[in-house]
């Protein structure tokens, strides 16, 4: 059988991720009746982390030990990763010591190349272009709440940036319509709008946007690497703040979604993540079930 990758959403079919979905549901019910599932005792994860995380530290690191197995933790600092060692000559060593990779890190094709040399599967846990896992919590969110998110309206408020790319990815995958809602200038990828025009449109205001949606999503304005820009970052996306007047405009039964961390005051208004809207305690919660589900779909 030939080695599976998951670098974006389109890596799995549409009956596949959403047997994905199902699963992580099912493990998730598994977990909590006390019922343990361990598949893979004797195996390893490698975790490569060139950015900063907790959510997917922690829910890797946790999945493999509730399945039996183990994971390892690499930064830069304590490997020839961080030393100039060809990504190419990296993936050919560890992917004959452990049986998955996830990384997390800048480029989208550090993650290509090191694929293209693994033997074994790997696993984007966030690029600058996409974040692949992120949105199978996010989907798994939706369909315990709402049911299925096909042929859905969601609205993504905020910067067209990776978590904005990999919903315009879900909107292909998982069949809904998108708006994308982002100020002129920070719009998501040219290539992946154009691509997928049948379903997803840009709408500059947020008042308009969000008019009939089922799931309002955002992220922080300025994320990691664009720290520099943060003035600039305030001054263009001060209008595209979420608050929960805004979220009067959309469905009576729409939810709210942020992948987290959030700034408060920022893209969220204080008191939006205490809205019964917003499930975001389940969605981050739900990176550890859908990752559970894709790893063992994986291997």
């Amino acid at each position: 059988m030939s080695v599976r990758h998951f670098l974006t959403l389109r890596d799995l079919s549409r009956d596949e991720l959403g047997y994905v979905i199902q699963r992580a549901i099912e493990l998730k019910t598994m977990l909590r009746n006390g019922q343990p599932h361990m598949p893979f005792v004797g195996k390893t994860l490698g975790m490569i982390f060139e950015k900063s995380s907790t959510r997917t530290r922690v829910s890797f690191e946790v999945a493999m030990n509730q399945f039996g197995g183990s994971s390892i933790f690499l930064s830069p600092r304590d490997t020839q990763l961080g030393r100039g060692e060809p990504i190419e000559d990296s993936a050919r060593v560890l992917s004959r010591m452990v049986d998955a990779v996830m990384i997390r890190t800048f480029a989208h094709e550090t993650v290509e190349t090191f694929a293209a040399h693994s033997s074994v599967p790997v696993i984007n846990a966030l690029t600058d272009d996409f974040h692949p896992c992120q949105l199978l919590a996010d989907v798994q969110t939706f369909v315990e709440h709402r049911g299925s998110i096909q042929g859905k309206r969601v609205v993504w408020v905020g910067d067209g940036n990776n978590m904005c790319n990999s919903y315009i990815n879900a909107a292909r995958q998982f069949d809904f319509e998108l708006v994308v809602c982002a100020p002129e200038g920070f719009d998501p990828r040219t290539d992946l709008m154009q691509e997928n025009s049948d379903r997803v449109r840009i709408e500059r205001a947020p008042e308009r946007a969000v008019e009939g949606a089922h799931l309002v999503v955002t992220d922080v304005w300025a994320s990691m690497g664009q720290e520099e820009e943060q003035a600039q970052r305030e001054a263009a996306f001060r209008n595209y703040q979420v608050s929960p007047a805004l979220m009067d405009r959309a469905d009576p039964q729409a939810l709210f979604m942020h992948c987290l961390p959030a700034h408060r005051g920022e893209e969220i208004s204080h008191d939006m993540l205490d809205d019964p809207r917003a499930v975001v305690w389940d969605e981050a919660e739900n990176r550890l079930h859908a990752q559970k589900a894709l790893l063992e779909f994986l291997l």
